[in-house]
């Protein structure tokens, strides 16, 4: 099954999202090299100057890499205009954009299906002079086959003898269901079975996995995705989520490398500003990790609450929550991961203390175990690393300015330094106490704030920070009525985490 990523282009058109050059870039490369997606639609044709570039950028990079037929750029119905825009930004494949319903054809363009048909015909004929390739996409098919199939016959019938490749089936409105979509596409395969079918789902009822599984059952030969399905509106379907129902329920192999795509999420989501949702299948941080007690206890027990998703599959691991239905199986595969053993006298304590934390809606992570361990036992905790005290500055017209003394093995180390955020002048100073002592930083790779509704200014806020240390990704997490205190909470529970790294 071929994939077509669609991200730097459909992906694009979510409200608010815009790629930078190096971005698309990077994006493109990740998608290509690291994932070994098939093909990838890098943008639309003469969007603007600045498009131009990167388009010019992103060729030169795949010329270079022998990737150039794996490039895609939306064309449209327009004469030479496309075509000559995307020569001269480098690419050799066009996807047409042309109308796959009456309706369109005749009320947006006002034109008659030969007249359209005839349009087509001279695109095709300038790409082929020029040495571009075509696939088409039959735009609104959905309404089409639903209100003017013998409209989409027509054109297709014209069309089928010429040099395109690929004809592209889209959803363009998210209209319609997996019953329908499978009729329609089995309709396509059944009356032109020579002919190369793409599927392109938009998830406006929030069916585009279903109807992705449902054209792939019906035998489609390509489908369209965007990484965390990014796209028009309510999107389009999730890079991620299509790989796994393809190869777990269809059992359809694709190119796709399966470990990759956690990180490439990451990416993007980075660079887009679009947060995965925590529930997102596959990807979202929620999804491989239990909550319920009985559930860990199953998973000592023969993986009982095991499915065939499994995270190392894709480059991650699965966790146990801590809160207030966690059992002590919970409580135990935490201890385990940080190498603590305790006793059945303490794991009743300790799972006590958990709950009664959980029913105040408190967030308990395993990093916050040892602490929870030293207050239930009455011990003293064992950390190398302490804040000693920190003052922070905040003046209109100055620089933010922090003055760090921290505690490390019983020595203390302080430094002042400004920054363009309290936060960020808190880190260049403990930063620079590292430098000093040559010890290794970990990188930040993204923060999140949860503030309580209802204005409340006495509400604890959390800081989230999410680290990479050594190949290894984990978060950290701080609470305190004053946001920038949580986030230096967060920040010395992850010193005191990679001590032990």
């Amino acid at each position: 099954m071929e994939i077509l990523d669609t991200t730097l282009r459909d992906g694009e058109q979510t409200s608010g999202v815009s790629f930078s050059a190096a971005e698309k870039l990077h994006i493109t490369r990740l998608l290509i090299e690291d994932l070994k997606v098939d093909r990838v639609e890098i943008a639309s044709a003469k969007v603007s100057d600045g498009e131009f570039e990167t388009v010019r950028k992103v060729a030169r990079w795949a010329s270079s890499q022998q990737y150039l037929d794996r490039i895609e750029i939306l064309g449209f119905v327009d004469g030479v205009q496309s075509t000559n825009w995307i020569k001269n930004a480098g690419c050799r494949v066009m996807n047409l954009l042309c109308k796959g319903s009456l309706k369109h054809c005749m009320e947006q363009l006002r034109k008659t299906p030969d007249q359209h048909s005839a349009d087509i015909f001279a695109v095709l004929n300038n790409a082929e002079q020029r040495g571009i390739s075509v696939n088409i996409y039959l735009e609104d098919w959905s309404n089409g086959m639903l209100n003017s199939p013998d409209y989409i016959f027509y054109l297709i019938d014209n069309l089928k003898n010429t040099p395109i490749k690929r004809f592209i089936l889209p959803d363009t409105l998210g209209i319609l269901n997996p019953t329908n979509t499978a009729q329609y596409c089995r309709e396509m395969k059944t009356r032109y079975p020579n002919l190369h079918f793409d599927f392109h789902a938009h998830n406006d009822y929030d069916l585009a996995i279903g109807n992705v599984f449902a054209a792939a059952s019906a035998g489609v030969d390509g489908i369209h995705t965007t990484v965390n399905g990014l796209g028009e509106r309510a999107g389009n379907a999730p890079l991620t989520s299509v790989i796994a129902m393809l190869h777990d329920q269809l059992k359809i192999k694709t190119n796709v490398v399966e470990n990759k795509v956690n990180r490439v999420s990451r990416v993007v989501a980075s660079y887009s500003g679009i947060r995965i949702p925590n529930n997102k299948p596959v990807i979202g941080d929620n999804v491989f990790t239990q909550c319920a007690g009985i559930h860990a206890d199953g998973d000592n027990k023969n993986n009982l609450y095991y499915n065939d998703l499994l995270p190392e599959r894709f480059g991650r691991e699965r966790e146990y929550a801590l809160g207030k239905t966690s059992g002590k199986s919970n409580i135990r595969k935490n201890l385990e991961a940080i190498g603590i053993v305790l006793d059945n006298e303490a794991m009743r304590k300790v799972t006590e203390r958990i709950i009664k934390l959980g029913d105040k809606k408190e967030i308990v992570t395993q990093e916050d175990l040892p602490y929870i361990i030293s207050d239930v036992m009455h011990t003293e905790t064992t950390d190398t690393i302490k804040m000693v005290n920190y003052s922070l500055s905040l003046a209109r017209g100055l620089r933010p300015t922090a003055t760090v003394r921290i505690k490390i093995n019983g020595e203390e180390y302080e430094e002042t330094m400004p920054g363009d955020g309290q936060y960020n002048a808190f880190s260049k100073a403990l930063w620079k106490i590292y430098t000093k002592l040559n010890k290794p930083k970990p990188t930040l790779t993204d923060y999140n704030v949860t503030i309580p509704a209802g204005g409340r200014t006495d509400a604890l806020v959390q800081t989230t920070i999410a680290w990479n240390f050594n190949g290894k990704d984990f978060k950290t997490r701080g609470l305190d009525v004053d946001q920038t205190a949580s986030a230096i909470k967060a920040t010395i529970k992850m010193l005191n985490m990679i001590e032990n790294m």
